[in-house]
Protein backbone atom coordinates (compact mmCIF):
# COMPACT_ATOMS: atom_id res chain seq x y z
CA UNK A 1 0.00 0.00 0.00
CA UNK A 2 1.13 3.35 -0.79
CA UNK A 3 1.68 6.13 1.78
CA UNK A 4 -0.98 9.03 1.58
CA UNK A 5 1.94 11.31 1.18
CA UNK A 6 3.57 10.13 -1.59
CA UNK A 7 -0.46 9.89 -2.99
CA UNK A 8 -0.25 13.57 -2.65
CA UNK A 9 2.93 14.13 -4.65
CA UNK A 10 1.65 12.01 -7.77
CA UNK A 11 -1.22 14.06 -7.89
CA UNK A 12 -1.49 16.20 -10.40
CA UNK A 13 -4.26 18.40 -12.37
CA UNK A 14 -5.29 16.11 -15.45
CA UNK A 15 -6.91 18.01 -18.59
CA UNK A 16 -6.37 15.50 -21.06
CA UNK A 17 -8.32 12.16 -20.91
CA UNK A 18 -7.84 8.72 -22.22
CA UNK A 19 -11.66 7.73 -24.09
CA UNK A 20 -12.27 4.92 -21.68
CA UNK A 21 -15.04 4.32 -19.47
CA UNK A 22 -13.86 3.76 -15.49
CA UNK A 23 -15.18 1.09 -13.58
CA UNK A 24 -18.02 0.71 -11.63
CA UNK A 25 -15.73 -0.56 -8.73
CA UNK A 26 -13.62 2.02 -9.21
CA UNK A 27 -16.83 4.97 -9.07
CA UNK A 28 -17.67 3.01 -5.85
CA UNK A 29 -14.04 4.18 -4.06
CA UNK A 30 -14.86 7.70 -5.69
CA UNK A 31 -18.00 7.95 -3.72
CA UNK A 32 -16.65 6.42 -0.40
CA UNK A 33 -13.78 9.03 -0.50
CA UNK A 34 -16.39 11.44 -1.08
CA UNK A 35 -18.48 10.19 1.98
CA UNK A 36 -15.55 9.67 4.26
CA UNK A 37 -14.14 13.46 3.81
CA UNK A 38 -14.46 14.91 7.66
CA UNK A 39 -17.14 17.41 7.78
CA UNK A 40 -18.49 20.21 10.00
CA UNK A 41 -20.34 19.10 13.33
CA UNK A 42 -20.59 16.09 10.90
CA UNK A 43 -23.52 17.68 9.14
CA UNK A 44 -21.87 16.52 5.67
CA UNK A 45 -23.45 19.86 3.97
CA UNK A 46 -22.84 18.49 0.72
CA UNK A 47 -24.08 17.01 -2.45
CA UNK A 48 -22.27 15.65 -5.99
CA UNK A 49 -23.48 14.88 -8.99
CA UNK A 50 -21.61 12.59 -10.81
CA UNK A 51 -22.72 13.29 -14.70
CA UNK A 52 -21.46 10.86 -17.77
CA UNK A 53 -24.25 12.63 -20.15
CA UNK A 54 -22.32 14.01 -22.90
CA UNK A 55 -25.07 16.57 -23.63
CA UNK A 56 -24.53 17.68 -19.81
CA UNK A 57 -20.81 17.40 -19.97
CA UNK A 58 -20.71 19.79 -22.78
CA UNK A 59 -23.03 22.44 -21.56
CA UNK A 60 -20.91 21.89 -18.28
CA UNK A 61 -17.86 22.77 -20.27
CA UNK A 62 -19.58 26.06 -21.90
CA UNK A 63 -21.00 27.27 -18.37
CA UNK A 64 -16.94 26.54 -17.19
CA UNK A 65 -15.70 29.49 -19.35
CA UNK A 66 -15.70 26.60 -22.30
CA UNK A 67 -13.11 24.35 -21.20
CA UNK A 68 -13.27 21.99 -23.04
CA UNK A 69 -11.61 18.96 -21.56
CA UNK A 70 -14.43 18.82 -18.90
CA UNK A 71 -16.44 17.56 -21.89
CA UNK A 72 -13.49 14.80 -22.77
CA UNK A 73 -13.78 13.08 -19.47
CA UNK A 74 -15.80 10.25 -18.85
CA UNK A 75 -17.03 11.29 -15.14
CA UNK A 76 -17.51 14.53 -14.40
CA UNK A 77 -18.58 15.40 -10.94
CA UNK A 78 -20.38 18.21 -9.56
CA UNK A 79 -19.61 19.28 -5.69
CA UNK A 80 -22.38 21.49 -3.98
CA UNK A 81 -22.94 22.85 -0.84
CA UNK A 82 -26.36 21.98 0.82
CA UNK A 83 -27.09 25.27 2.73
CA UNK A 84 -30.33 23.21 4.23
CA UNK A 85 -27.75 21.78 5.96
CA UNK A 86 -25.54 24.12 6.46
CA UNK A 87 -27.81 26.35 7.81
CA UNK A 88 -27.40 24.87 11.36
CA UNK A 89 -24.40 26.95 12.08
CA UNK A 90 -25.83 30.11 10.73
CA UNK A 91 -24.15 32.17 7.95
CA UNK A 92 -20.71 31.01 8.78
CA UNK A 93 -21.92 27.56 8.13
CA UNK A 94 -23.52 28.38 4.84
CA UNK A 95 -20.77 30.66 3.51
CA UNK A 96 -17.57 28.84 4.83
CA UNK A 97 -18.11 25.39 6.62
CA UNK A 98 -20.33 24.05 4.06
CA UNK A 99 -17.74 24.92 1.20
CA UNK A 100 -15.01 23.25 2.98
CA UNK A 101 -16.94 20.45 3.57
CA UNK A 102 -17.34 20.29 -0.36
CA UNK A 103 -13.73 20.66 -0.55
CA UNK A 104 -12.42 18.06 1.45
CA UNK A 105 -14.87 15.39 -0.17
CA UNK A 106 -13.44 16.48 -3.32
CA UNK A 107 -9.87 16.08 -2.04
CA UNK A 108 -10.29 12.94 -0.78
CA UNK A 109 -11.56 11.99 -4.13
CA UNK A 110 -8.96 13.28 -5.88
CA UNK A 111 -6.56 11.37 -3.93
CA UNK A 112 -8.54 7.96 -4.61
CA UNK A 113 -8.49 8.74 -7.68
CA UNK A 114 -4.87 9.36 -7.75
CA UNK A 115 -4.29 6.06 -5.88
CA UNK A 116 -6.39 3.77 -8.06
CA UNK A 117 -4.82 5.24 -12.02
CA UNK A 118 -7.30 8.15 -12.89
CA UNK A 119 -6.79 12.10 -13.39
CA UNK A 120 -8.63 14.61 -11.85
CA UNK A 121 -8.51 18.65 -11.86
CA UNK A 122 -10.45 21.02 -10.08
CA UNK A 123 -12.47 23.91 -11.80
CA UNK A 124 -13.48 26.25 -9.73
CA UNK A 125 -14.12 28.91 -12.90
CA UNK A 126 -17.57 28.67 -14.03
CA UNK A 127 -20.84 30.21 -13.97
CA UNK A 128 -22.16 29.60 -10.88
CA UNK A 129 -26.06 30.24 -12.37
CA UNK A 130 -25.65 28.47 -15.40
CA UNK A 131 -24.29 25.49 -13.76
CA UNK A 132 -27.27 25.38 -11.21
CA UNK A 133 -29.59 25.81 -14.25
CA UNK A 134 -27.81 22.99 -16.20
CA UNK A 135 -27.99 20.83 -13.14
CA UNK A 136 -31.60 21.46 -11.96
CA UNK A 137 -30.62 22.55 -8.67
CA UNK A 138 -32.79 23.73 -5.98
CA UNK A 139 -32.56 26.66 -4.22
CA UNK A 140 -30.79 25.17 -1.32
CA UNK A 141 -27.80 23.29 -3.36
CA UNK A 142 -25.09 25.43 -4.40
CA UNK A 143 -22.21 24.62 -7.01
CA UNK A 144 -18.90 25.24 -5.84
CA UNK A 145 -16.32 22.80 -8.26
CA UNK A 146 -16.19 20.72 -11.13
CA UNK A 147 -14.20 17.76 -11.03
CA UNK A 148 -13.29 15.52 -14.45
CA UNK A 149 -11.98 12.08 -13.71
CA UNK A 150 -11.09 10.35 -16.55
CA UNK A 151 -7.82 7.98 -17.12
CA UNK A 152 -4.60 10.64 -17.84
CA UNK A 153 -3.84 10.69 -21.52
CA UNK A 154 -0.41 12.17 -20.45
CA UNK A 155 0.81 13.02 -16.57
CA UNK A 156 2.68 16.68 -16.58
CA UNK A 157 5.59 16.90 -14.38
CA UNK A 158 4.84 18.55 -10.69
CA UNK A 159 4.64 21.95 -10.31
CA UNK A 160 7.00 24.19 -8.14
CA UNK A 161 6.44 24.63 -4.46
CA UNK A 162 7.00 26.88 -2.41
CA UNK A 163 9.90 26.55 0.62
CA UNK A 164 8.16 25.08 3.70
CA UNK A 165 9.80 28.37 4.84
CA UNK A 166 7.51 30.37 2.86
CA UNK A 167 4.57 28.69 3.74
CA UNK A 168 4.60 27.90 7.19
CA UNK A 169 5.21 30.32 9.66
CA UNK A 170 6.15 28.76 13.83
CA UNK A 171 5.34 30.36 16.73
Amino acid sequence: MESVLKIIKERRSIRNFLKKDIPTELITKLIDALIWAPSAGNLQARKFFFVKDPKIKQDLAVAALNQTFISDAPLVVVGCTDNKIGSRYGERGIYLYAIQDVACSLMNMMLVATEIGLGTVWCGAFRENQVANILKLPPNLRPVAIVPVGYPASVPKAPERVSPEEAVIFL
